[in-house]
């Protein structure tokens, strides 16, 4: 199992294409991070499964 992952998403706030990396040490984990497009703040919620794939949402901070 890998313990870093790289997600592709869509900033919730410009739509633009992002890579994030994801630690899938952590089972559960909610955080904000800026996006590298807009730089607008984003909540990047994650829950890592049974086989270490992590599933994200993302969503403006400010929702």
């Amino acid at each position: 199992m890998n313990m870093l992952e790289t997600v592709s998403e869509r900033c919730p706030l410009c739509g633009e294409p992002i890579e994030l990396v994801i630690d899938c040490s952590v089972v559960e984990q909610q955080y904000t991070e800026d996006c590298q497009v807009c730089c607008g703040p984003m909540l990047i919620s994650v829950l890592v499964d049974e086989q270490g794939l992590p599933s994200v949402t993302l969503a403006p901070e400010n929702t």
